[in-house]
């Protein structure tokens, strides 16, 4: 899928689960690709919106990002892309794998639902674990490829 940075992503901030995913996401965002609108305000105004199909009440209840061109990704289509899109291939991997993609884009919605009951029992703090996890991977993977060259193993 070719997509056109930056990437606006739109998510519900008042989650803590949410936010510090997106938070974790961002810190690892070194060609500022991506750009974190809040849709949880009172201030967040959906008209543009609108017109596409897209509200409010539907970034609230389901990640939606979108695209330079204009082009919206929602739910586990939208994490597989902004987790590649930050080099964090490892966990976009697994948003895509044929075995998982399914179950998770069957859990998602059910995760979207009790977002805040899974904050307050911690889940957040394992999202930040595997996130942290897997941009230490990244950064080492790209520390091997300096200069124009790749030192990677046989």
């Amino acid at each position: 899928m070719n997509i056109a940075y930056p990437l606006t992503i739109y998510f519900d901030a008042s989650c803590v689960l949410c936010y510090s995913e997106m938070q974790s996401i961002k810190h690892n965002d070194a060609d500022n690709r991506l750009i974190l609108v809040d849709c949880s305000t009172p201030e967040f105004n959906d008209s543009e919106f609108q017109k596409q199909g897209v509200t409010r009440d539907a970034m609230m209840n389901c990640l939606h990002a979108q695209d330079a061109q204009g082009n919206w990704l929602k739910g586990v289509t939208a994490f597989e892309i902004i987790y590649r899109s930050v080099g964090m291939t490892t966990i976009a991997k697994l948003w895509g794998h044929p075995l998982i993609r399914p179950l998770a884009e069957r859990a998602y919605p059910w995760i979207a639902r009790n977002r805040h009951i899974l904050s307050a029992l911690g889940l957040n703090k394992v999202f930040h674990f595997l996130s942290k996890r897997a941009a230490r991977k990244a950064n080492l993977r790209s520390q091997k490829c300096r200069g124009g060259s790749c030192s990677l193993p046989k």
